[in-house]
């Protein structure tokens, strides 16, 4: 089977866009019902993430609307930056204002895991009138250190495999207790979309390490009063949180408020899961259905 084979049967289909600074940026575009009206949805993965963690629900949710799932600078298909101080959010927001304009969406759904997240809440500073709702996924305004340091001690570093059982292992040698009930068979699905079989024959994650270096968890400063008034910038729209249990990112207090902040916001907590939830839970599926079939009205035409 083809790589094109197998997009056509998965669903999807490779595009690019092209940075400011000269980059090819890729996204999966899963198209959904052809003259469909529904407002599309775009999903922003996390630090070392790519479009491959949203496989599954953008299967679901293009049932009924066009899905985009992003890859930003650095990550997966897309070219790595020339500077690795173009790893920041501020730029990944300038990078999708370029997607929309490209693609020529005027408004879209967000769902943005971790660092998407925070991308989301940023674009929404600049563009709310295009967010026309959002699922933020274990992430806040307010970040706990501890997650931070966490994180912080393995991006950017590399490690290779020999096959898929030994990623899959070391995976869930350090990160167990992140997901205590999963099984082997999920760990190895979780391989394969965090890593990729490189050229040599050996398995390696599947971003740039280079990442690490704009990242120190021991050191980040996040203004938390600012990052408040992005998420207030989403007022008036209906927005879901998902929060792990067991996150070591978004605390439950920090959830709790972002649910009692404002209306339409509406908090879903999976139960023995850390960061981040897969978004495929019990009850998560359904809150997310809810939000884009329920709580999001199809757009004018035009819109």
């Amino acid at each position: 089977m083809t790589m094109e084979q197998a997009a056509a049967a998965g669903g999807w289909r490779d595009g690019y866009w092209q940075s400011e600074d000269g980059l090819a940026l890729h996204y999966r575009d899963y198209p959904g019902p052809d003259g469909s009206g529904a407002v599309p949805v775009v999903c922003i993965p996390g630090l070392t993430r790519n479009a491959r963690d949203f496989h599954d629900l953008a299967q679901h949710l293009s049932m009924r609307r066009r899905v985009i799932c992003v890859e930003l600078r650095g990550r997966g298909d897309s070219e790595y930056a020339r500077d690795p101080a173009t790893y920041v959010p501020l730029q990944y927001v300038q990078d999708l204002q370029r997607l929309f304009a490209e693609l020529g969406i005027q408004r879209a759904g967000f769902v943005g895991s971790s660092l998407g997240g925070l991308v989301t809440m940023l674009f929404a500073a600049f563009e709310p009138q295009r967010i026309a709702g959002a699922v933020l996924n274990d992430i806040g305004p307010a970040i706990e250190a501890r997650g931070l340091a966490r994180i912080a001690e393995y991006v950017g570093v590399q490690r290779s495999y020999p096959t898929w059982m030994h990623a899959a292992r070391a995976m869930e040698e350090t990160r167990g207790e992140v997901y205590p009930d999963w099984k082997l068979s999920e760990w190895i699905a979780e391989a394969k979309r965090a890593m990729e079989l490189g050229s040599n024959g050996r398995i390696t994650y599947d971003y740039d390490m280079r990442i690490g270096d704009a990242f120190d968890g021991t050191a980040v400063e996040v203004d938390v009063d600012a990052m408040w008034r992005c998420f207030d910038a989403l007022a008036g729209k209906p927005v879901l949180v998902v929060r792990g249990e067991l996150s070591d990112i978004l605390s439950g207090r920090t959830a709790r408020e972002m649910a009692d902040r404002m209306p339409g916001v509406e908090l879903v907590e999976v139960p023995r899961v850390g960061h981040l939830p897969m978004l495929d839970e019990a009850g998560v599926l359904e809150a997310i259905d809810r939000l884009f079939d329920e709580r999001l009205s199809v757009p004018a035409k035009g819109d």
